[in-house]
């Protein structure tokens, strides 16, 4: 599981056997998943945040101008 700050949303990224899953993070801790985005076979868990990145770039803001991992 690789948690994801999504320009300031907060996301976990999960790897389901050989697929990635992306699911959006509630303050309770619930996780949604995220239908729509559909990661590339054989993507390395370096690229998450490169990859998330070129698909919302019109999210960005002056506050989160990237997305990022969270610890």
């Amino acid at each position: 599981m690789v948690k994801i700050d999504l320009f300031g949303t907060p996301m976990v990224a999960t790897r389901i056997g050989e697929e990635w899953q992306l699911f959006r993070e509630s303050d309770t801790g619930l996780l949604s998943r995220v239908h729509e985005v559909v990661f590339p076979p054989g993507m390395d868990e370096s690229e998450l945040c490169g990859y998330l990145d070129d698909i919302f770039h019109e999210l960005a803001t002056e506050r989160h101008p990237r997305v990022r991992r969270r610890s």
